[in-house]
């Protein structure tokens, strides 16, 4: 692989970027971006080695799409379109049925490759780029069949080589399970940011008293609504679901406390402090 574009020169886009860059010094990336700023942006910060647009995709070895999941949608087909029959499209998206249904009669479906990268932080835009990003990072493969052998090969060999482990799935149990542990988090995280705000009016009294516990938790409320916002209309009912179970078991925990419960309390956390295990486990 010579020349890779990358479309969407944001966090993870530019973090692919550098770490490839890293690894492979003789691989050009280019960048595609809406954003004029972001494009001047990953140059100046050597994210990226030129600006390309998309009439530059018949050139493309590889081209990385890392944009808004609307918008992956409805460019992949053009993207699809423009690159020769040996260039590989990949997809980074945190949903995956979508796109995987808008290419499934594409004359180049063999040159697509849908993935989704489990990293990143509450940061955008290209400065949010970090190196190694994605060191011992779980990557979801779906439908690998349906890619061209060769193609997926080099894709993969280079993913596994910024220090990705490879993980297959069907899409459509990809999103079920990321709306749990992924989407479901965001809500969270969202909604206790905006419940302390609204309670809270004296910003000042908040950040006083708001410990390492609490910025933890409300973190992802950093996150971009313009990226966030299609990934739950996307994902709608797998996300609906998953709200609906923790809606419940906040209600049983409220209901246990005005029932002064409090063994049923303890009981509770113990009984989730098992997550540890779980989580360790995976490491």
């Amino acid at each position: 692989m010579n020349n890779i574009y990358i479309i969407g020169v944001g966090l993870i886009g530019g973090s692919l970027a550098l770490d490839i860059k890293s690894k492979r010094p003789d691989i050009t990336v280019y960048g595609i971006d809406s954003s004029e700023q972001h494009l001047n942006e990953a140059l100046e910060l050597n994210v990226i080695d030129a600006k390309a647009t998309l009439d530059d995709l018949d050139k493309a070895d590889l081209v990385i799409l890392s944009i808004p999941v609307d918008a992956a949608v409805e460019l992949v087909p053009k993207v699809l379109d423009k690159v020769s029959d040996f260039g590989l499209v990949v997809d980074v998206g945190s949903t995956k049925l979508d796109i995987c249904k808008v290419v499934e009669t594409h004359s180049k479906r063999r040159n697509f490759l849908a993935m989704h990268p489990i990293a990143g932080t509450e940061f955008s835009g290209p400065k949010a780029a970090i190196l190694d990003l994605f060191q011992h990072k779980t990557n979801i493969i779906c439908e690998v069949e349906k890619t061209a052998f060769k193609l997926q090969e080099k894709a993969l060999n280079l993913f596994s080589e910024i220090g990705m482990r490879m993980r297959y799935m069907n899409p459509e149990a990809h999103d079920k399970h990321i709306a749990y542990v992924s989407h479901l988090s965001h809500i969270s995280a969202f909604m206790l940011g905006k419940t302390v705000i609204e309670k809270e009016k004296n910003e000042r009294d908040i950040f006083d008293m708001a410990g390492s516990g609490f910025e933890s938790t409300v973190r992802l409320a950093k996150s971009s609504p313009a990226m966030w916002t299609p990934i739950f209309k996307q994902n709608r009912e797998n996300v609906i679901e998953s709200l609906e179970g923790y809606i419940a078991n906040l209600t049983q925990f409220k209901n246990m406390m005005k029932n002064d419960d409090f063994e049923g309390v303890f009981n509770e956390m113990k009984d989730t402090n098992y997550i540890k295990q779980i989580l360790n486990g995976l490491k």
